[in-house]
């Protein structure tokens, strides 16, 4: 676990700066310089390119990972590379030349509830390039076990240069309309220095010729693609689907209760970087007591950190809205208990999915991934329409829990191991008790004290006791290091 906890704690660092930036961006620089439904609307577009992402790129951020390891010789390893850059070109070229023809169609249905839609409706298909080749590049570096640039990349340069966009709307040097597409414009640049800096990092020749198990890697991106895209709609499709039967400012509304709760997700995006090619390795090696020893301690230890994030955020959260200061966005305050239950479901998993998509079991991922992505789009067509924003939440985390049971089950049956310790039901009884413990203890005093105040009680407390009975023997070290 050394490579994992530090570059995991180093990640953890950076995704916790990201996510300060992107707060302040997201709660106040957002809600108060950019109209609601611009804000809405760059949500829309990020949401579906992240969509249509795997399709484009042929699902080559999944397959580096995967196959980068079995690979023994250099030139072997430089046609692979190669093959992750070219390949999404075959998807990326006709799609653009289909698309030109049909263009009109497709920016008249997705715009057919909230015409501010249709004018832009060609900025997914660039945003989804520069997105999924941002993700090709970064595996590069992550199979050489250099996730921290990447993750710095992706995590602060976005979000500072975001930050810096809303000052210019709200001085009018830009347009609500011209900043849509200097967003689009970031992650083109954010595309560029990540190619950069993986191509520093390990420099391939460029070879136009297939690797000798190319059947098993086409093989393989195709599943991904369907897999990664129904994913992708997991994660967006709410956001997505939110504008099509209600208000496009409604998105606004619903992202800013999911920005909230995902801070609980950080740790779990902070060590994946590292272990999804650690896992891939130990897979490809069979040494699958290494892969469940990876198993069990990501799924404890993440869950001690996110529960700690998942307490002090929804122990927080009126006031936080509070500070926020705009009404209307206070709609979005049980989709932050919603989904940050959700969240902590999915840390639970620890490495769940990463053994998944790497064992010769991968193919039940695309299945998996496909009737998660059919569930979601019935249940937000039934439950957004019932009870609104509320209802997007909801189906996330009934999807979630439900597909999470089955994976923990498949995983057990297939490679007889799973993730939970008798530690990890003394974790959940902890949170239980400190949730109702202080829910209905609020202070009289200015939302940032009460804050402060309330976040130092709890997190000492909290920190005591998993301490004291011993959850987690690696943050238990990393916290008497920390103290040294």
């Amino acid at each position: 676990m050394g490579i994992v906890l530090k570059q995991s704690f180093n990640n953890t660092l950076i995704l916790f700066l990201g996510f300060a930036i992107g707060g302040i961006n997201t709660l106040f620089l957002y809600t108060n310089f950019l109209h609601e439904n611009y804000y809405g609307l760059i949500v829309f577009l990020l949401s579906t390119a992240n969509i249509i992402l795997p399709l484009l790129v042929f699902g080559m951020q999944s397959t580096v990972i995967k196959f980068f390891s079995t690979y023994k010789s250099r030139e072997e390893k430089d046609t692979f590379l190669s093959n992750t850059i070219i390949l999404p070109l075959l998807i990326i070229i006709p799609l653009a030349i289909i698309g030109s023809f049909t263009y009109e169609y497709i920016a008249t249905w997705l715009s057919k509830k909230n015409i501010l839609i249709k004018e832009y409706t060609y900025l997914i298909f660039i945003a989804a390039i520069f997105m999924g080749y941002f993700e090709v590049f970064y595996s590069w570096a992550k199979v050489q076990f250099q996730s921290v640039f990447g993750n710095f990349v992706k995590e602060i340069f976005a979000r500072i240069s975001v930050t810096l966009l809303l000052f210019c709307v709200y001085f009018k040097l830009i347009s609500n309309e011209e900043f849509i597409y200097a967003v689009v414009i970031v992650y083109g640049v954010r595309m560029l220095i990540m190619a950069i800096y993986a191509i520093y990092v390990y420099k391939p020749k460029l070879i136009f010729n297939l690797t000798k198990n190319y059947k098993e890697v086409l093989s393989f991106s195709t599943y991904i693609i369907v897999a990664g895209s129904a994913g992708g709609i997991l994660l967006e499709i709410d956001k997505f689907m939110i504008p099509q039967l209600k208000e496009i400012a409604e998105v606004a509304y619903y992202s800013v209760g999911i920005y909230i709760a995902s801070v609980v997700a950080i740790p779990s995006r902070a060590m994946q970087h590292i272990t999804g090619p650690i896992t891939a390795k130990e897979m490809n090696n069979k040494n699958i007591g290494e892969v469940e020893k990876l198993y069990k301690q990501t799924s404890i230890n993440l869950l001690v950190v996110g529960g700690l994030f998942f307490l002090l955020i929804n122990l927080n959260i009126s006031d936080l809205y509070v500070l926020i200061n705009k009404p209307q966005f206070s709609k979005g305050i049980w989709i932050v208990l919603i989904i940050s239950i959700a969240k902590m479901v999915e840390l639970a998993l620890g490495t769940g999915n990463a053994i998944l998509v790497n064992s010769k079991y991968y193919k039940i991922f695309f299945y998996l991934s496909v009737l998660m992505a059919l569930s979601v789009i019935v249940l937000n067509r039934i439950l957004i329409v019932e009870m609104g924003i509320n209802g997007a939440a909801l189906t996330t985390l009934i999807v979630v829990f439900v597909y999470s049971i089955f994976k923990v089950y498949y995983i057990k049956s297939k490679l007889k191991i799973q993730p939970f310790k008798k530690e990890t039901f003394k974790l959940f009884l902890v949170i239980v008790v400190l949730f109702f413990s202080f829910y209905y203890w609020n202070f009289a005093f200015h939302p940032i004290i009460n804050i402060g105040v309330k976040s130092l009680i709890i997190s000492l407390i909290y920190l005591f006791i998993v301490r004291r009975i011993n959850i987690s023997k690696d943050l238990n070290l990393l916290f008497k290091n920390l103290i040294k």
